[in-house]
């Protein structure tokens, strides 16, 4: 109970600050992180949390999972259908870049061997703009630039995972026969992940078409919410990749039936930001003094050079011969946050127990915590250079649901940072609030 209450505690003091957070360089996401480290073993010490304690993998698992689900129900074939360009190069050519940069500071600066950098750098590749929610779905920000950092995070997750698997398989400590059918398993679990995240959300649409079945306007929102409980429950149950699941069941639901999305909204967003908050408080427990200290000077030197330079330099590179003026190019280079989905990929490198993963583990964790206080940090001073103003106000323009992130519900909404400070129903849509 000591955790739940230092969660209450911490969730409590985030939303009385949620407004000046707003407002200001603070970050609700920071103040979990800061939270989560203060009350650990290395502070205070009231809850004492290691990367393998359940705790750890139960509430990464569950909250990717509703940020995944959340995400998918954002999706809109039709604008990303015109709009792809940007998007595509961005995952198609500099993605890839980071993943090889980071690969090769990490094994000449750091002496991992190359699967386990190469490790490191899938890791590390996928995005997550929830740090820059000053600029994520305000209307004076160019669309094009919300939508290019909106789709590049949305998606990079889901590509990156099968990399990150492919490569713990690979730097695992197995026979080539036992990799081969670890392989050969991976391949199953995403592909069943996949089917099930498309068939369940199918049939669930097609037995509300019944003219005895449908759910009543009050309980509409709980429609998807047992989607993806159930969804969640058969993945585990029959090993199907969940992550993949929660996305793709997403997307469906919102192609099928965008009603339901939209009535799910606002208790799908709420419920998701309280897993990140929770799963960012778990994550601050483990940034100990010793897990810094453990960190060799050329890793300190690779989470900068992940940070400042491998990120922004692969962003600029992929928007060669874009549209793109100069001030829009360094801000989405510079947007580039080791987010969420970072954490738990992280995670799975620790408790799959290959060669070098502890080693890997530090540098992705102390990368991951320089990351949301770098971006967390910025993203309210670079929104003023757009001109945005009243940064805890809710934008009102019905375009902004072009720039929907897929990060959260910031389109319609308030940025995530005072999501808790605007009522449901005060016309801010489904009222999201960046952490």
């Amino acid at each position: 109970m000591v955790l739940v209450a230092v969660f209450g505690a911490a969730l409590l003091i985030a939303v009385l600050l949620s407004g000046l957070a707003a407002r200001t360089v603070l970050s609700t996401s920071f103040l979990f992180l800061v939270g989560g480290a203060l009350v650990s073993d290395g502070f205070l010490g009231l809850i004492h949390i290691t990367p393998d304690s359940e705790i750890v993998a139960v509430t990464a698992d569950l909250a990717l999972f509703a940020v995944l689900f959340t995400d998918g129900t954002h999706v809109s074939f039709p604008k990303l259908k015109q709009n792809w360009k940007n998007p595509a190069r961005a995952l198609g050519l500099g993605m890839p870049i980071a993943l090889v940069g980071m690969a090769l500071i990490t094994h000449f600066l750091v002496g991992l061997d190359w699967t386990t950098s190469f490790l490191v750098g899938a890791v590390l590749a996928p995005t997550d703009p929830v740090f820059a929610s000053a600029i994520i779905g305000r209307k004076e920000v160019p669309s094009k630039l919300r939508q290019l950092l909106n789709v590049e995070s949305g998606i990079n997750d889901g590509l990156a995972l099968p990399v990150v698997l492919v490569l713990i398989a690979a730097a695992g400590p197995t026979a080539s026969g036992q990799a081969d059918m670890s392989y050969g398993a991976i391949a199953l679990e995403l592909g069943l992940g996949l089917v099930l995240g498309v068939v369940l959300p199918l049939l669930v649409n097609a037995l509300v078409r019944f003219r005895l079945l449908g759910a009543e306007p009050k309980l509409q929102p709980l429609l998807p919410l047992a989607i993806g409980v159930l969804l969640y429950a058969v993945c585990h149950l029959t090993h199907a990749n969940p992550y993949l699941a929660a996305f793709s069941a997403g997307a469906v639901l919102a192609a099928v039936s965008p009603e339901a999305s939209k009535a799910f909204a606002p208790l799908g967003e709420a419920l998701a930001e309280l897993a990140k908050f929770a799963a960012l408080l778990v994550f601050g427990a483990l940034l100990t003094p010793q897990l810094f200290g453990d960190l060799s000077f050329g890793g300190y030197v690779a989470v900068v050079l992940a940070i400042v330079l491998i990120r922004p330099a692969s962003m600029l590179l992929s928007l060669v011969g874009t549209r793109f003026d100069r001030r829009e190019r360094l801000v989405a280079a510079w947007f580039g946050p080791k987010g969420f989905a970072s954490v738990v990929y992280g995670l799975l490198v620790f408790q799959a127990g290959i060669p070098n993963g502890q080693e890997a583990y530090t540098l992705i964790a102390v990368c991951i915590a320089f990351s949301i206080i770098a971006h967390s940090s910025t993203d309210v001073p670079i929104a003023k250079l757009f001109h945005v103003e009243n940064l805890a106000g809710i934008p009102s323009d019905d375009d902004d649901q072009d720039a929907r992130p897929t990060r959260d519900a910031a389109a319609d909404g308030p940025p995530e940072k005072v999501r808790a400070t605007v009522p449901a129903h005060s016309g801010g849509g489904e009222g999201a609030a960046r952490p």
